[in-house]
């Protein structure tokens, strides 16, 4: 097992915006808030893909999604002044229920900007852990575009959900606890979105071990940030996902050059793939994740023979899912068969 954390230096700079001493920081701040969740094996999966692969399962976080790390240690960072004025955010929905019910423990009023397609089960739950909810556009720019005029007015703290050191290192500490849990996961394999997530995973990863390889998994319908990494150009207007929780339109401006400095590749699932592996997990290991959750799976299933690993991290990062897409992610999942 890994002792002191940060027995190696820093791997690139990012002076003192994202490091992995702040990650370590944050996840000291955040033990007695968060769930520990577990790191589980199948024995079915390592046949399947010739590895040892963990899953990480943020879908038993509380607020069902690892966004609660991101969100409780950002408002640690307020001061009372700060969290008199209420918080403001816009969310595909993981982020929403993260933030309220972070804002809920710190007696702060929330209101949060989502689009309008959110699943119905996210609205119902962000507004059930205090937060007003406001529904507009029909993606998650519309939404952040909608909050961004909102706060001005107000004058509420804004949380972004992903362009925030403070969120990143959050988010960073699943990737030092799973190393606690398995100290021999040579690669983390991890849904994106803005890119927050595997930010603060990446320098949390590499600060523990240099030599940790990570990649990022988008939905191809919607991933501006692959494009943005491997310098293609953007073709078209990006299409609806069922993993509705990683699609973004516009990378963060603060997470993709972390993303370019650390993360060593990028990858794409399609939403038939995405579903494969929603149905996968609910069947082999009895667990129900959403599209965003599932895609690291995915993503393993499809390019398994280019991931050299022996020892593999898939991100489960939520279970956040509308019950009522269940005969949508059957018909899609209907092309692709996963066996060993």
């Amino acid at each position: 097992m890994i002792g002191t954390l940060g027995i190696t230096e820093e791997c690139g700079s990012i002076g003192d915006l994202l490091t992995g001493e702040k990650v370590h920081q944050a996840m000291e701040r955040l033990t007695s808030i968060v769930h520990r969740t577990p790191l589980i094996t199948s024995e079915t999966t390592n046949n399947i893909v010739n590895k040892q692969v963990y899953f990480k399962m943020e879908n038993q976080q509380k607020t069902g999604a690892f966004k609660f790390r991101g969100a409780s240690f950002k408002l640690m960072q307020l001061s009372k002044q700060e969290l008199e004025k209420g918080i403001i955010t816009a969310s595909a929905g993981n982020h929403a229920q993260g933030l309220a019910f972070a804002a809920k423990k710190l007696g702060a009023k929330s209101m949060i900007y989502m689009p309008e397609k959110t699943p119905h089960s996210k609205v119902e739950a962000t507004k059930n852990y205090g937060a007003e909810v406001v529904l507009v556009g029909d993606s998650f720019q519309e939404a952040y575009e909608a909050s961004m005029k909102r706060q001005l007015k107000t004058g509420a703290v804004y949380v972004h959900p992903f362009d925030d050191y403070d969120i990143m290192a959050g988010q960073g500490t699943i990737a030092m606890e799973m190393l606690r849990q398995e100290d021999r996961i040579d690669t983390f394999i991890v849904p994106i979105g803005g890119g927050g997530l595997i930010s603060g995973i990446a320098v949390a990863a590499k600060y523990v071990n240099r030599n940790i390889r990570i990649i990022g998994v988008q939905a191809r319908n919607s991933c501006a940030m692959y494009r943005d990494y491997h310098h293609k150009k953007t073709i078209g207007k990006q299409s609806p996902t069922i993993a509705e929780g990683i699609d973004v339109k516009n990378p963060g401006q603060f997470t993709l050059p972390i993303i370019r400095d650390y993360v060593d590749d990028i990858i794409t699932v399609s939403d038939e793939e995405i579903a494969a592996a929603v149905l996968y997990m609910l069947e082999r290991n009895k667990a129900l994740v959403e599209g965003a959750g599932a895609a690291a799976l995915a993503a393993l299933f499809k390019h398994n023979q280019n991931i050299k690993s022996r020892h593999c991290a898939i991100v489960v990062s939520g279970g956040n899912m509308d019950i009522s897409t269940i005969p949508k992610i059957q018909r899609l999942a209907d092309n692709e068969h996963i066996t060993a």
